[in-house]
């Protein structure tokens, strides 16, 4: 089902002229070989740790029944699904930039049999395509962490909130302003998915600019230190032949160089993932 804001890659400027807010590169990072690893790793639907049961944290005290919900960066449609059949939002608008992940989401929208209250939009990079005022809630999952300009990401979600509307959120943070050490740029070179990770403070600061009030950040580090630790292992363990035949040697060889690197500036600290909520007055 298609919504009157649909935009198809290349075309977003028909709705807004603005800088690139989901910058990314052109080549498709989350192919279906990604999708498919992930989703076993982290839950059918899920792109980034901690199932429902992560989403049920961050959302917890939220008022999400009822209200039209934005979901930005929906990925393989795992929290979209849960934000219409869990939580009773009275739609939710999926948002993502690669076409693969987009056709996941709609497929889970589809099996979930949701179709009358979920749209996935592919959208290219740009102002959110969406009138001032649209949403009651916005939400993101670990997503955000691939849009470099956080003061615009904020003044546009600012802008497409209703008065008293919330920013509710989690995403990959980094705990300090400046360069990243060189064993957090060893990683991030790792990963090759074009993170771009800002401090609590950066988003602090965005997001009083913006004219948030009532904002909240909440470090996950010590959660998820533990959770990528056992990941980790998992990858080494017993489990890693069938993997390999499965996913390729190759592809896991190389997501367990990546874990190892995560877990290490996950242990010093310097990737710090955080719950984020604001309230636009």
């Amino acid at each position: 089902m298609k919504t009157h804001c649909e935009i198809e890659l290349g075309s977003i400027n028909s709705c807004a002229e603005s800088e690139p807010l989901l910058k990314m590169s052109d080549e498709i990072l989350y192919h279906s070989q990604m999708i498919s690893f992930l989703e076993e790793l982290w839950g059918d639907g899920f792109l980034s740790p901690g199932g429902a049961e992560e989403v049920k944290k961050v959302l917890e005290g939220i008022k999400i029944k009822d209200r039209r919900v934005l979901d930005i960066g929906s990925g393989s449609g795992a929290c979209a699904v849960l934000l219409a059949k869990n939580y009773l939002a009275k739609q939710v608008v999926g948002i993502d930039v690669e076409p693969p992940v987009c056709d996941a989401a709609r497929d889970h929208v589809l099996a979930a049999g949701l179709s009358e209250k979920i749209s996935i939009e592919l959208v290219s990079p740009g102002q959110l395509p969406f009138e001032d005022g649209s949403f009651q809630v916005v939400f993101s999952k670990d997503s955000i962490i691939h849009i470099p300009d956080k003061s615009a990401l904020a003044l546009d979600v600012f802008r497409v909130l209703k008065p008293g509307g919330q920013f509710v959120g989690s995403d990959w943070l980094i705990s300090h302003d400046g360069k990243p050490s060189p064993e957090m740029s060893e990683y991030i070179k790792a990963e090759g998915l074009d993170f771009a990770m800002a401090s609590p403070g950066e988003y602090k600061d965005a997001l009083v600019k913006a004219g948030f009030v009532e904002i909240e950040l909440v470090n996950r580090n010590p959660w998820y230190s533990k959770i990528a630790a056992n990941e980790l292992e998992w990858l080494k363990g017993p489990y890693r032949k069938d993997l390999s035949e499965r996913h390729g040697k190759e592809f896991i060889d190389h997501q367990v160089e990546i874990w190892t690197k995560l877990v290490g500036v996950l242990i010093s600290g310097e990737h710090c993932p955080h719950h984020i909520r604001a309230k636009k007055p």
